[in-house]
């Protein structure tokens, strides 16, 4: 083992439903992957091709709750059904992308709309509005064994009990399986890798004291106080 010279950080960790935890190496998040959000970004829905951003590991949290960020007046929610893979590679074949996954869940991709709007403008990444901390809250993982692979169904939040994010999994412009199959043609994935598949219309902003419901089919839902 090596020897630091500070303290290591802790392994970023998501709970499973059937115990235990899951590390977590990479995250990944793939942008406008339903075609009514991608209208309502203001976006062409024709299939292009796919663009992904990343996510801090430690972005990923699983308290039920979400700590209003600094720095921002309009945080938006995104529900997305989360993919965790058990292994990995490079230019994984598409017949083969499902066997790389250990499990899905629900997640949602909370925005800083208003600083990520900034950084489009000025042509800048878009970390400083998609990766801070906290920016993922998440409900526990399900292993393949108890789900299947989820590719059709409701995917919806709820927000102080009224509907305001609804579609299916089979609205998805990219399929698991062809997410898996182009990022490894970028990037060598590894076991740990999460990857996020998009979210429906309806995005929108939250204040402290709302409560976020967020369901997939088939999945255990998720529930997050805005504080």
């Amino acid at each position: 083992m090596p020897e630091f010279v500070i303290p290591a950080p802790p392994q970023a960790c998501l709970p499973v439903s059937t115990g235990g935890q899951f590390p977590v190496r990479r995250v990944y998040c793939i942008g406008r992957n339903y075609a009514a959000h991608a209208i309502e970004m203001g976006h062409d829905p024709d299939r292009e091709a796919p663009f992904f951003f990343q996510k801090n590991p430690d972005s990923l949290k699983a308290t039920g709750r979400f700590a209003y960020p600094p720095q921002t007046e309009d945080v938006h929610h995104e529900i997305e059904m989360l993919v965790a893979l058990q292994s990995g590679g490079r230019d994984i074949a598409l017949d083969d992308a499902l066997s790389h996954v250990w499990g899905y869940g629900v997640a949602l991709d909370m925005t800083r709309r208003d600083l990520q709007g900034a950084a489009k403008k000025l042509g800048r990444p878009w970390e400083i509005g998609k990766s801070f901390e906290g920016a993922a809250p998440v409900g526990p993982l399900m292993p393949v064994a108890q789900t299947g692979h989820p590719s059709a169904g409701e995917i919806s939040l709820h927000v102080n009990g009224a509907l305001r994010q609804s579609g299916d999994l089979a609205q998805m412009i990219w399929k698991t399986p062809e997410i898996i199959r182009y990022l490894s043609q970028y990037f060598e994935l590894a076991a740990g890798d999460v990857i996020l598949t998009g979210t429906p219309a309806g995005v929108g902003p939250v204040q402290r004291g709302d409560v976020m419901e967020g369901r997939v089919a088939g999945l255990e839902a998720l529930r997050v106080e805005v504080v």
